[in-house]
Protein backbone atom coordinates (compact mmCIF):
# COMPACT_ATOMS: atom_id res chain seq x y z
CA UNK A 1 0.00 0.00 0.00
CA UNK A 2 2.82 2.41 0.85
CA UNK A 3 4.38 1.82 -2.56
CA UNK A 4 1.09 2.61 -4.28
CA UNK A 5 0.67 5.78 -2.23
CA UNK A 6 4.19 6.91 -3.09
CA UNK A 7 3.56 6.22 -6.77
CA UNK A 8 0.29 8.17 -6.75
CA UNK A 9 1.87 11.14 -4.95
CA UNK A 10 4.84 11.18 -7.33
CA UNK A 11 2.64 10.95 -10.40
CA UNK A 12 0.41 13.78 -9.19
CA UNK A 13 3.42 15.97 -8.40
CA UNK A 14 4.87 15.34 -11.85
CA UNK A 15 1.57 16.04 -13.61
CA UNK A 16 0.61 19.14 -11.64
CA UNK A 17 4.07 20.60 -11.08
CA UNK A 18 5.61 20.01 -14.49
CA UNK A 19 8.89 18.38 -15.45
CA UNK A 20 11.54 18.03 -12.78
CA UNK A 21 14.88 16.50 -11.93
CA UNK A 22 15.03 13.55 -9.58
CA UNK A 23 16.08 15.81 -6.70
CA UNK A 24 13.37 18.36 -7.43
CA UNK A 25 10.70 15.69 -7.60
CA UNK A 26 11.88 14.03 -4.38
CA UNK A 27 11.64 17.40 -2.63
CA UNK A 28 8.12 18.00 -3.97
CA UNK A 29 6.83 14.67 -2.74
CA UNK A 30 8.89 14.46 0.45
CA UNK A 31 10.53 11.12 -0.41
CA UNK A 32 14.15 10.07 -0.49
CA UNK A 33 16.02 10.09 -3.80
CA UNK A 34 16.32 6.29 -3.95
CA UNK A 35 12.59 5.85 -3.27
CA UNK A 36 11.68 8.49 -5.85
CA UNK A 37 13.98 6.89 -8.40
CA UNK A 38 12.32 3.51 -7.88
CA UNK A 39 8.85 5.01 -8.22
CA UNK A 40 9.86 6.82 -11.41
CA UNK A 41 11.10 3.56 -12.87
CA UNK A 42 7.69 2.00 -12.23
CA UNK A 43 5.86 4.98 -13.77
CA UNK A 44 8.09 4.87 -16.84
CA UNK A 45 7.40 1.15 -17.27
CA UNK A 46 3.68 1.86 -17.08
CA UNK A 47 4.02 4.54 -19.76
CA UNK A 48 2.92 7.35 -17.43
CA UNK A 49 6.27 9.15 -17.16
CA UNK A 50 9.23 9.69 -19.46
CA UNK A 51 12.76 10.96 -19.23
CA UNK A 52 13.28 14.22 -21.09
CA UNK A 53 16.48 15.41 -22.67
CA UNK A 54 18.61 17.17 -20.02
CA UNK A 55 18.90 20.92 -20.19
CA UNK A 56 22.36 22.15 -21.13
CA UNK A 57 23.97 23.56 -17.98
CA UNK A 58 26.44 26.33 -17.49
CA UNK A 59 28.49 24.34 -15.01
CA UNK A 60 30.77 21.39 -15.35
CA UNK A 61 29.64 17.80 -15.28
CA UNK A 62 26.75 15.87 -16.69
CA UNK A 63 23.38 17.72 -16.75
CA UNK A 64 20.75 16.28 -14.39
CA UNK A 65 18.17 14.01 -15.97
CA UNK A 66 14.67 15.46 -16.15
CA UNK A 67 11.33 13.65 -16.02
CA UNK A 68 7.85 14.55 -17.23
CA UNK A 69 4.30 13.29 -17.04
CA UNK A 70 3.21 11.65 -20.32
CA UNK A 71 0.05 13.59 -21.07
CA UNK A 72 -0.20 11.74 -24.38
CA UNK A 73 -0.45 8.33 -22.67
CA UNK A 74 -4.25 8.55 -22.95
CA UNK A 75 -7.08 10.85 -23.92
CA UNK A 76 -10.54 11.98 -22.83
CA UNK A 77 -13.42 12.55 -25.24
CA UNK A 78 -16.21 15.01 -24.45
CA UNK A 79 -19.45 14.88 -26.47
CA UNK A 80 -22.15 17.57 -26.44
CA UNK A 81 -25.32 16.11 -27.97
CA UNK A 82 -27.89 18.80 -28.72
CA UNK A 83 -31.18 18.86 -30.57
CA UNK A 84 -29.70 20.17 -33.81
CA UNK A 85 -26.03 19.19 -33.65
CA UNK A 86 -23.24 17.38 -31.85
CA UNK A 87 -19.95 18.91 -30.73
CA UNK A 88 -16.88 16.85 -29.73
CA UNK A 89 -13.64 17.75 -27.92
CA UNK A 90 -10.56 15.57 -27.37
CA UNK A 91 -8.14 16.34 -24.54
CA UNK A 92 -4.95 14.77 -23.25
CA UNK A 93 -4.47 13.65 -19.64
CA UNK A 94 -3.65 17.18 -18.46
CA UNK A 95 -6.90 18.53 -19.90
CA UNK A 96 -5.25 20.24 -22.87
CA UNK A 97 -7.77 20.19 -25.73
CA UNK A 98 -6.00 18.93 -28.85
CA UNK A 99 -8.91 19.21 -31.27
CA UNK A 100 -12.63 19.02 -31.84
CA UNK A 101 -15.34 18.69 -34.42
CA UNK A 102 -19.02 19.50 -34.92
CA UNK A 103 -21.72 17.90 -37.04
CA UNK A 104 -25.42 18.60 -37.66
CA UNK A 105 -28.16 16.39 -36.21
CA UNK A 106 -31.76 16.14 -37.39
CA UNK A 107 -33.96 16.82 -34.34
CA UNK A 108 -36.85 14.97 -36.01
CA UNK A 109 -34.84 11.82 -36.69
CA UNK A 110 -35.45 8.68 -34.61
CA UNK A 111 -33.08 8.15 -31.69
CA UNK A 112 -31.24 5.33 -33.48
CA UNK A 113 -30.41 7.60 -36.43
CA UNK A 114 -29.22 10.37 -34.14
CA UNK A 115 -26.96 7.96 -32.25
CA UNK A 116 -25.57 6.66 -35.54
CA UNK A 117 -24.80 10.25 -36.56
CA UNK A 118 -23.01 10.82 -33.25
CA UNK A 119 -20.93 7.69 -33.82
CA UNK A 120 -19.99 8.93 -37.29
CA UNK A 121 -18.97 12.29 -35.85
CA UNK A 122 -16.79 10.52 -33.27
CA UNK A 123 -15.04 8.56 -36.00
CA UNK A 124 -14.38 11.73 -38.00
CA UNK A 125 -13.15 13.64 -34.95
CA UNK A 126 -10.74 10.93 -33.81
CA UNK A 127 -9.43 10.62 -37.34
CA UNK A 128 -8.83 14.36 -37.55
CA UNK A 129 -6.80 14.47 -34.32
CA UNK A 130 -5.12 11.11 -35.03
CA UNK A 131 -6.19 9.48 -31.79
CA UNK A 132 -7.16 5.82 -31.85
CA UNK A 133 -10.10 4.50 -29.87
CA UNK A 134 -7.74 2.34 -27.83
CA UNK A 135 -6.07 5.55 -26.60
CA UNK A 136 -9.31 6.85 -25.09
CA UNK A 137 -9.40 6.28 -21.33
CA UNK A 138 -12.87 7.74 -20.73
CA UNK A 139 -15.74 9.28 -22.69
CA UNK A 140 -18.43 11.60 -21.33
CA UNK A 141 -21.49 12.95 -23.12
CA UNK A 142 -23.88 15.76 -22.28
CA UNK A 143 -27.53 15.84 -23.30
CA UNK A 144 -30.67 17.82 -22.55
CA UNK A 145 -33.08 16.21 -20.10
CA UNK A 146 -32.94 14.27 -16.85
CA UNK A 147 -30.21 11.63 -16.86
CA UNK A 148 -30.40 8.68 -14.46
CA UNK A 149 -27.23 7.40 -12.76
CA UNK A 150 -26.97 4.58 -15.32
CA UNK A 151 -26.87 7.07 -18.22
CA UNK A 152 -30.48 6.67 -19.34
CA UNK A 153 -32.32 9.83 -20.44
CA UNK A 154 -35.46 9.50 -18.33
CA UNK A 155 -37.15 12.77 -19.29
CA UNK A 156 -36.62 15.04 -22.29
CA UNK A 157 -38.88 17.16 -24.49
CA UNK A 158 -36.36 18.28 -27.13
CA UNK A 159 -35.56 16.38 -29.27
CA UNK A 160 -38.73 14.28 -29.37
CA UNK A 161 -38.28 10.56 -28.79
CA UNK A 162 -35.10 11.08 -26.76
CA UNK A 163 -36.67 10.16 -23.40
CA UNK A 164 -36.00 6.54 -22.54
CA UNK A 165 -32.81 6.29 -24.60
CA UNK A 166 -30.10 4.32 -22.77
CA UNK A 167 -27.46 6.71 -24.03
CA UNK A 168 -24.50 5.44 -21.98
CA UNK A 169 -25.23 1.90 -23.09
CA UNK A 170 -25.71 2.86 -26.74
CA UNK A 171 -22.54 4.94 -26.92
CA UNK A 172 -20.64 2.41 -24.84
CA UNK A 173 -20.87 -0.11 -27.67
CA UNK A 174 -18.39 2.01 -29.60
CA UNK A 175 -15.71 2.18 -26.90
CA UNK A 176 -13.70 -0.08 -24.63
CA UNK A 177 -13.32 2.60 -21.94
CA UNK A 178 -15.90 3.90 -19.42
CA UNK A 179 -18.69 6.00 -20.96
CA UNK A 180 -20.54 8.52 -18.78
CA UNK A 181 -23.63 10.58 -19.60
CA UNK A 182 -24.73 13.71 -17.78
CA UNK A 183 -27.25 16.53 -18.09
CA UNK A 184 -25.97 19.47 -20.16
CA UNK A 185 -26.51 22.12 -17.46
CA UNK A 186 -24.61 20.00 -14.93
CA UNK A 187 -21.68 19.71 -17.33
CA UNK A 188 -21.73 23.45 -17.99
CA UNK A 189 -21.46 23.97 -14.22
CA UNK A 190 -18.40 21.67 -14.11
CA UNK A 191 -16.80 23.58 -16.97
CA UNK A 192 -17.40 26.97 -15.38
CA UNK A 193 -15.64 25.88 -12.20
CA UNK A 194 -12.81 24.24 -14.13
CA UNK A 195 -11.92 26.89 -16.71
CA UNK A 196 -14.73 29.47 -16.62
CA UNK A 197 -16.24 32.23 -14.54
CA UNK A 198 -16.55 30.16 -11.34
CA UNK A 199 -12.95 29.00 -10.94
CA UNK A 200 -12.65 30.49 -7.44
CA UNK A 201 -16.10 29.37 -6.24
CA UNK A 202 -17.22 26.19 -4.49
CA UNK A 203 -20.98 26.80 -4.35
CA UNK A 204 -22.24 27.57 -7.83
CA UNK A 205 -25.50 27.55 -9.76
CA UNK A 206 -25.19 27.42 -13.54
CA UNK A 207 -28.21 28.48 -15.60
CA UNK A 208 -27.84 26.97 -19.06
CA UNK A 209 -30.03 29.08 -21.33
CA UNK A 210 -30.82 27.49 -24.68
CA UNK A 211 -34.17 26.38 -26.17
CA UNK A 212 -35.20 26.00 -22.51
CA UNK A 213 -33.21 27.00 -19.43
CA UNK A 214 -31.87 24.30 -17.13
CA UNK A 215 -29.84 24.61 -13.96
CA UNK A 216 -26.88 22.69 -12.59
CA UNK A 217 -25.43 23.10 -9.12
CA UNK A 218 -22.10 22.53 -7.42
CA UNK A 219 -22.13 22.31 -3.62
CA UNK A 220 -18.77 22.33 -1.90
CA UNK A 221 -17.14 22.03 -5.30
CA UNK A 222 -18.98 18.79 -6.13
CA UNK A 223 -21.77 18.28 -8.62
CA UNK A 224 -25.16 17.86 -6.94
CA UNK A 225 -27.25 15.44 -8.99
CA UNK A 226 -29.88 14.29 -6.52
CA UNK A 227 -30.96 10.70 -6.05
CA UNK A 228 -32.33 10.26 -9.58
CA UNK A 229 -30.31 12.87 -11.48
CA UNK A 230 -33.13 15.42 -11.44
CA UNK A 231 -31.64 18.03 -9.08
CA UNK A 232 -32.02 21.53 -10.49
CA UNK A 233 -34.86 20.68 -12.88
CA UNK A 234 -37.04 23.50 -11.54
CA UNK A 235 -37.70 24.50 -15.13
CA UNK A 236 -40.32 21.75 -15.26
CA UNK A 237 -42.57 24.08 -13.28
CA UNK A 238 -43.97 26.55 -15.83
CA UNK A 239 -44.59 29.09 -13.05
CA UNK A 240 -40.83 29.58 -12.66
CA UNK A 241 -40.36 30.92 -16.19
CA UNK A 242 -37.51 28.76 -17.47
CA UNK A 243 -39.34 27.03 -20.31
CA UNK A 244 -39.26 28.07 -23.98
CA UNK A 245 -36.59 30.73 -23.46
CA UNK A 246 -35.52 30.89 -27.09
CA UNK A 247 -39.12 31.08 -28.30
CA UNK A 248 -39.78 33.98 -25.91
CA UNK A 249 -37.14 35.98 -27.74
CA UNK A 250 -37.51 34.81 -31.33
CA UNK A 251 -41.23 34.02 -31.45
CA UNK A 252 -40.34 30.43 -32.37
CA UNK A 253 -38.02 27.75 -30.92
CA UNK A 254 -34.96 28.96 -32.82
CA UNK A 255 -31.61 29.54 -31.15
CA UNK A 256 -30.32 31.46 -34.15
CA UNK A 257 -33.33 33.76 -34.00
CA UNK A 258 -32.97 34.25 -30.25
CA UNK A 259 -29.29 35.13 -30.62
CA UNK A 260 -30.17 37.71 -33.29
CA UNK A 261 -32.63 39.34 -30.88
CA UNK A 262 -29.92 39.49 -28.18
CA UNK A 263 -27.52 41.06 -30.67
CA UNK A 264 -30.12 43.63 -31.67
CA UNK A 265 -30.78 44.47 -28.01
CA UNK A 266 -27.05 44.91 -27.40
CA UNK A 267 -26.99 47.34 -30.34
CA UNK A 268 -29.77 49.41 -28.75
CA UNK A 269 -32.88 48.19 -30.59
CA UNK A 270 -35.83 49.12 -28.39
CA UNK A 271 -38.16 46.30 -29.45
CA UNK A 272 -35.44 43.68 -28.96
CA UNK A 273 -34.55 45.16 -25.57
CA UNK A 274 -38.18 44.90 -24.48
CA UNK A 275 -38.22 41.19 -25.40
CA UNK A 276 -34.99 40.54 -23.51
CA UNK A 277 -36.24 42.38 -20.42
CA UNK A 278 -39.52 40.47 -20.48
CA UNK A 279 -37.67 37.15 -20.67
CA UNK A 280 -35.33 38.16 -17.84
CA UNK A 281 -38.29 39.13 -15.67
CA UNK A 282 -39.83 35.73 -16.28
CA UNK A 283 -36.59 33.78 -15.75
CA UNK A 284 -35.65 35.68 -12.60
CA UNK A 285 -38.30 33.77 -10.62
CA UNK A 286 -36.77 30.40 -11.41
CA UNK A 287 -33.18 31.58 -11.02
CA UNK A 288 -33.95 33.18 -7.67
CA UNK A 289 -35.81 30.06 -6.51
CA UNK A 290 -32.71 27.93 -7.05
CA UNK A 291 -30.50 30.56 -5.41
CA UNK A 292 -32.78 30.73 -2.38
CA UNK A 293 -32.71 26.94 -2.02
CA UNK A 294 -28.93 26.56 -2.35
CA UNK A 295 -27.46 29.93 -1.27
CA UNK A 296 -24.62 29.91 -3.84
CA UNK A 297 -21.83 32.44 -3.94
CA UNK A 298 -22.18 32.70 -7.72
CA UNK A 299 -24.74 32.21 -10.46
CA UNK A 300 -23.29 31.72 -13.94
CA UNK A 301 -25.56 32.21 -16.95
CA UNK A 302 -24.20 30.00 -19.74
CA UNK A 303 -25.39 28.51 -23.00
CA UNK A 304 -26.17 30.16 -26.35
CA UNK A 305 -28.16 32.94 -24.65
CA UNK A 306 -25.81 33.51 -21.72
CA UNK A 307 -22.89 35.39 -23.24
CA UNK A 308 -20.85 37.41 -20.76
CA UNK A 309 -21.65 41.10 -21.09
CA UNK A 310 -24.88 40.34 -22.94
CA UNK A 311 -28.18 42.10 -22.22
CA UNK A 312 -29.93 39.02 -20.77
CA UNK A 313 -27.20 38.50 -18.18
CA UNK A 314 -27.20 42.17 -17.22
CA UNK A 315 -30.97 42.25 -16.72
CA UNK A 316 -30.98 38.98 -14.78
CA UNK A 317 -28.28 40.40 -12.51
CA UNK A 318 -30.42 43.48 -11.84
CA UNK A 319 -33.57 41.46 -11.12
CA UNK A 320 -32.21 38.46 -9.20
CA UNK A 321 -30.00 40.20 -6.67
CA UNK A 322 -32.87 41.97 -4.83
CA UNK A 323 -34.71 38.63 -4.52
CA UNK A 324 -31.82 37.01 -2.60
CA UNK A 325 -31.32 37.92 1.09
CA UNK A 326 -27.60 37.08 0.87
CA UNK A 327 -25.26 38.66 -1.69
CA UNK A 328 -24.78 36.58 -4.82
CA UNK A 329 -22.73 37.29 -7.93
CA UNK A 330 -24.44 36.86 -11.29
CA UNK A 331 -21.98 36.44 -14.15
CA UNK A 332 -22.18 35.51 -17.80
CA UNK A 333 -20.15 32.66 -19.24
CA UNK A 334 -17.08 33.28 -21.39
CA UNK A 335 -16.90 29.69 -22.62
CA UNK A 336 -19.27 30.35 -25.51
CA UNK A 337 -20.32 27.28 -27.44
CA UNK A 338 -17.89 24.97 -25.63
CA UNK A 339 -19.28 24.93 -22.07
CA UNK A 340 -21.02 21.54 -22.23
CA UNK A 341 -18.23 19.91 -24.25
CA UNK A 342 -15.60 21.16 -21.80
CA UNK A 343 -17.70 19.95 -18.89
CA UNK A 344 -17.89 16.54 -20.54
CA UNK A 345 -14.09 16.53 -20.88
CA UNK A 346 -13.77 17.42 -17.20
CA UNK A 347 -16.15 14.62 -16.18
CA UNK A 348 -14.16 12.13 -18.28
CA UNK A 349 -10.88 13.36 -16.77
CA UNK A 350 -12.30 12.95 -13.27
CA UNK A 351 -13.16 9.37 -14.14
CA UNK A 352 -9.66 8.83 -15.49
CA UNK A 353 -8.16 10.25 -12.29
CA UNK A 354 -10.02 7.66 -10.26
CA UNK A 355 -8.08 4.97 -12.12
CA UNK A 356 -4.88 6.90 -12.71
CA UNK A 357 -4.12 7.58 -9.09
CA UNK A 358 -5.05 4.08 -8.04
CA UNK A 359 -2.54 2.91 -10.64
CA UNK A 360 -4.62 -0.15 -11.35
CA UNK A 361 -4.52 0.10 -15.12
CA UNK A 362 -1.76 0.23 -17.69
CA UNK A 363 -1.26 3.25 -19.91
CA UNK A 364 -1.91 2.89 -23.61
CA UNK A 365 1.22 2.45 -25.63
Amino acid sequence: MLRRLNAAATLRALRDGGEATLSELAARVGLSRPTTEGVLGELIRRGLAAEDAPRPGAGLGRPARRYRFRAEAGYALGIDVRAHRVRLLVADLTGEVIGGRGAPLDPRAPAAERIAAVRAAVTACLGAVRVGRRSLWAVAAGTPGVVAPDGTVTSCTVPPGWAGVRLACELGRSFRCPVLVENDANLAALAERWVGAARAADDVVCVYAALDAGTGALIGGRLHRGRHGAAGEVGMLPELGLRDTAAALAGEPSLDGAVRVLEAAAAGDAAATARVNALAARMSRGVAAVALALDPEMIVVAGPLGTAGGPLVAELRRLVRPLCPAPVRVEGSRLGDEAVGLGAVRLALDRIDEDLFRLDRRAAT
